[in-house]
Parts: C-alpha cells; structure tokens; sequence
C-alpha cells in the first residue's frame, strides 16, 4: 500500500489541553499512522465562537496508509474516545471541546464531500494561527 503525506491541525482548549494534545498525538501514532513531524505549541483564542478558554494547537504531518475518508473515521473515533461529545460539521456551531482535529492536506488532492473538504479552506486561508502553525511545517 502507499504511503501519504497528511498535515493534520489539532486542537484543545477543555481541561489540560497540552495533556490533551499529548493524548491524542499518541492515539494518532499508535492507529493511524507514522509522526514525521510536530510543531511547537501555539495558544490562541477562540475563533468563530466566544469562549474563556485558550486553545492550544499543534500542526503534524504524518505519513499514512488510510483514504481520506477511512483518515477521518479515525479521527473521529479519536475524539470521541478522548470524550468529544459534539461534533461541529453536524451540530453547525463551534463549542469549546477536549480535541480537535482536522485534515487540512492530504497529499496534494483535492476532496470534496458533505463532510470532509481537503484541502481545508478556513484553515488554509482564514485562520491566521492555522497558517502560523502551517509555516512551521515542512511539508
């Protein structure tokens, strides 16, 4: 099977967020693929939503076999594991959570469905710690 190169974005800002992202970098190693790189840590505020608690972010890139859609049922399984209750693409609204994460580059395909857009556009293009962290990669 071949090999991918997906940059991932990952999020917390609910209880130890650093724990967090530190939990979920393992879970993302351990089932879905290799970690070829990890950014430093970048708190940010809130965006899209009002909410007292700062988030810590991270960008990886990772080598996997998975599809994007198989890449993202992963992902999701993650989350819930890791206590995730609501998810925004079906709740429509963005809500402090434990984690976070999103496909921002898989390879260089473009992938558009009713739940997964890669490459992801606001993270790309509107979301200035997505792309402070996106600089940090070398990908």
């Amino acid at each position: 099977m071949s090999q991918h190169l997906v940059t991932l974005l990952l999020g917390s800002n609910l209880g130890n967020s650093e724990k967090n992202l530190e939990i979920a970098v393992e879970r993302i190693e351990a089932g879905i693929g290799e970690l070829v790189q990890k950014t430093e840590i970048i708190k940010t505020k809130p965006v899209e939503f009002v909410s007292n608690n700062i988030f810590c972010n991270i960008a990886l890139i990772i080598k996997t076999q998975f599809s994007p859609v198989t890449l993202l049922k992963s992902i999701k399984r993650i989350e819930q594991e890791m206590g995730r209750i609501e998810d925004t693409v079906s709740s429509k609204r963005y809500t402090d959570r434990i984690i976070d994460i999103d496909i921002v580059l898989f390879d260089d395909i473009v992938f558009y469905c009713n739940f997964l857009q890669i490459p992801h556009d606001k993270h790309l293009n509107h979301r200035e710690f997505s792309r402070k962290l996106l600089l940090m990669t070398q990908y």
